[in-house]
């Protein structure tokens, strides 16, 4: 199972958007075999797989409004969808994944608000990473407005790192 789950991450080119809440291992009923267990979670994977498209338009936005999302949270999963296209150009993660993003916030009316850090503050795209972030979010559809803060408090460490990111840099 652990080598088919790292075929399906590395071969990505977008990684899955956030899992549902009712995921939770401890609410699954204690008769679940490890093999149902396996191929429910397989078939959950797929139908991430195959919904991973950010929307780009108010046609593309109305298959989120039927999920019964509030319109900022329906934003805000675009917003962590774009981030997710960022890149660390010194590291094979997205910006997302990698930790970096440590808050992204949205109003009803569509300001966004993103709280990010960078590996270190000598970054090397230190001047033009948040700038990156900042346009990008903007163009995520239903944004009227962005505000980026780049902090340095928490410090970023590894393991702020999704298990995605480690399993990507073969730190698992």
């Amino acid at each position: 199972m652990f080598e088919r789950l790292k075929n399906r991450l590395t071969n990505r080119q977008t990684l899955r958007p956030n899992p549902p809440e009712n995921d939770d291992p401890e609410k699954r009923s204690a008769g679940t075999t490890d093999e149902e267990g396996e191929s429910m979670m397989n078939e959950k994977m797929d139908t991430h797989e195959t919904n991973e498209s950010v929307p780009t338009s108010d046609a593309d936005a109305t298959d989120t409004k039927k999920a019964g999302l509030s319109p900022a949270m329906q934003i805000r999963d675009r917003i962590i969808a774009v981030l997710k296209t960022v890149y660390d150009p010194e590291i094979p993660v997205d910006i997302y994944e990698l930790g970096l993003i440590y808050g992204v916030d949205v109003t009803d009316d569509g300001e966004a608000h993103v709280t990010m850090t960078l590996t270190t503050p000598m970054c090397p795209v230190a001047e033009t990473l948040p700038p990156e972030v900042e346009d990008k979010v903007r163009n995520v559809l239903g944004v009227r407005d962005c505000e980026l803060d780049l902090v340095w408090d928490p410090p970023w460490t590894v393991d702020m790192m999704s298990d995605a990111a480690r399993l990507e840099l073969n730190m698992m």
